[in-house]
């Protein structure tokens, strides 16, 4: 039989229902868990053991690891876990991604997927059109399921025939009798082919079909899926381009996991894959490298049965036909097996370094020394777009925002004390200028992030937090209106020759003091939002209030000293200027407080 164009676009179409259902099923699983799947994240890798069960349940569950990967890195990303807490999660990543080998092995060939799929479509069709958020993600959940395995049953039916094509299988042929050199071609064959289609569990459903069918040996299959383990690095590795320097060092920690795996274990292949037959025959599964040495002596000693076996043409009880049903399951136990063992005892080594490995990680990427600091930290525009785990990313990053304004109430007071008229003071109000148009452009960076965010199909808490979120950005960027709003109000005082005394300046400087402390509460709160207490947020209103408390009282003596002539009466106008846009960053700090009270967690 000719392999045709449209054969193979139906191969690919069918790998990409495989790898689409995939992709439903992990969105509609985080969608479910919501806000509470990044919580249980962040408290379940306090130690190695703790991150390596994490990591292995949840690619079990979402059964792909590169996508339990690329939530790492966006993790990792929005500051919430540490590289090293990271590397536990992805060692349990490998572990749990056997998990999809093993419901193949199980299920594949054993049942016929295809009597549930519909029904299940059916039943997640109608939760769809559920009212209910929860309820529509576990109908997600569900089609991805079927589309999986409807993907899985594709692949089997136009994966190429080589046995119907000689040309192709001369090449297969062709590179299977190199001795250790075949194990490397095919290795690199399985990185290659997951690399490309960005999953080493597809790859798996191809290499077991193609096993099982006879095409490849037992050992060539094997070593297909250790390759496809550094493959399927490429999504995590292209998921932290666009992020920081630690969403980078955990992709390379990732790859580098893989690729230290796949050394040893090519160092001792030939009785590593020996060692997995021999688990599998133990456990009653049969000898898998005797699959394709059955279908090979069968082409020589009795090629019409062959012929007639690999055109569908025998009889339904033919007992060549049962022979190759239970070698087809040794095969497929076999490979889960392989796998298996290998991640596990990769883990198993690579759990007592991970200190060294995290050091040896942050020497290969290392931190960039003038990056822009300036730019977005933890706010990312590449792949990282789980709408849960985006606003724990605008969270971090609104902190970062807070801290920078803070910098500019800094600024504003410097300015304050500068000589007038000097280049120190003409640099420093440019400076204050500058970062006033960057708290605008961060301002509208988050508040786009956000709103990509809350496209997504959200819980009601998420929802809410971006709502809250958006009025704490502008909130902040009041903050920074009002801090270049001093050195508007000290140009006018220079254009004026007005001219402030020791009082007017100590007054100014109490003042200030106020606002750094209101300031350094709000940032502490932003910083910990998933624990914010109520004693700080109390604090907080204490210090608004003396500093509604000082701008009355000064708003007073400022009369009284105008009346006795202590200074010019311009002079007391920019004075109390200057003192009220410091009463007004003082409400706009306690607003962000009310909001974070009204929105966020609180732990007493």
């Amino acid at each position: 039989m000719d392999y045709s164009i449209l054969d193979f676009l139906g191969l690919l179409g069918a790998v990409g229902l495989f790898l689409y259902g995939m992709k439903v099923m992990s969105e509609g699983l985080q969608k479910a868990a919501g806000d509470r799947l990044r919580n249980i994240l962040s408290a379940m890798t306090r130690n190695p053991f703790t991150g390596l069960l994490t990591g292995c349940l949840i690619t079990a569950l979402i059964q792909s690891s590169s996508a339990s990967t690329v939530m790492v890195v966006s993790f990792v990303n929005a500051g919430l876990m540490t590289l090293q807490q990271s590397m536990a999660v992805i060692f349990g990543a490998n572990v749990g991604t056997t998990f999809t080998g093993w419901i193949i092995a199980l299920f594949g060939f054993k049942v016929d997927v295809s009597v549930a799929v519909l029904p299940l479509i059916c039943v997640a069709v109608v939760l769809l059109f559920t009212n209910k958020s929860k309820s529509k993600s576990i109908g997600e959940f569900l089609i991805g399921f079927a589309f999986l395995f409807m993907g899985l049953n594709m692949i089997s039916d136009y994966v190429p025939d080589l046995q119907s094509n000689p040309e192709m299988f001369a090449v297969l042929r062709g590179y299977a009798s190199m001795g250790i050199g075949s194990i490397l071609i095919f290795a690199l064959v399985g990185l290659v082919l997951t690399a490309i289609i960005q999953s080493s569990s597809a790859t798996f459903a191809i290499v077991l079909i193609m096993c099982t069918k006879g095409w490849i040996t037992f050992e060539l299959a094997c070593a297909v899926v250790l390759g496809s383990n550094i493959g399927t690095t490429i999504t995590p590795i292209l998921a932290s381009m666009s992020g920081n320097v630690a969403a980078k060092r955990t992709a390379m920690g990732h790859l580098l996991f893989n690729l230290l795996g796949t050394v040893w274990c090519l160092c001792v292949f030939v009785p590593f894959a020996s060692m997995n037959a021999w688990l599998t025959e133990l456990i009653g599964q049969g000898n898998p490298e005797d699959l394709y040495n059955f279908v090979n002596n069968l082409e020589h000693t009795n090629p019409d049965i062959y012929n007639h076996l690999f055109d569908n043409s025998l009889p339904a009880g033919h007992d060549v036909i049962a022979k190759i049903g239970a070698m087809q399951m040794s095969v497929s136990f076999g490979l889960s097996i392989f796998h298996t063992t290998f991640n596990i005892v990769n883990v198993c080594i690579m759990i007592w370094f991970t200190k060294i490995y995290v050091k040896i990680v942050e020497w290969l990427v290392p931190s960039r020394q003038h990056e822009d600091e300036f730019t977005l930290k933890f706010i990312s525009r590449g792949l990282l777009n789980a709408s849960e785990l985006g606003i724990a990313q605008a969270e971090k990053e609104m902190s970062v925002y807070a801290e920078r304004v803070y910098r500019m109430v800094d600024m504003a007071q410097q300015l304050i004390h500068t000589k007038e008229k000097s280049e120190d003071f003409n640099k420093l109000y440019s400076r204050l200028e500058k970062y006033e148009d960057i708290s605008d452009r961060m301002e509208l960076e988050i508040a786009r992030y956000l709103n990509r965010c809350a496209e997504g199909r959200l819980s009601n808490e998420g929802k809410a937090r971006i709502a809250a979120m958006l009025g704490i950005i502008s909130e902040i960027e009041s903050i920074a209106d009002c801090c270049l709003g001093i050195g508007k109000i000290l140009n006018r005082k220079i254009e004026s020759h007005a001219e402030f005394n020791e009082e007017i300046y100590r007054n100014i400087d109490t003042m200030y003091g106020y606002i750094h402390e209101a300031m350094k509460m709000m940032i502490d709160e932003l910083k910990d939002l998933e624990n914010v207490q109520e004693r700080p947020l109390i604090a907080s209103y204490n210090k608004e209030r003396e500093i509604n408390n000082m701008r009355n009282s000064l708003r007073s003596q400022n009369i009284q000293n105008i009346n006795d002539g202590i200074y010019q009466y311009q002079a007391g106008i920019y004075y109390m200027d200057i003192i009220s846009d410091l009463e007004r960053t003082g409400d706009y700090i306690v607003n962000v407080v009310d909001t974070i009270k009204a929105n966020f967690r609180r732990r007493t």
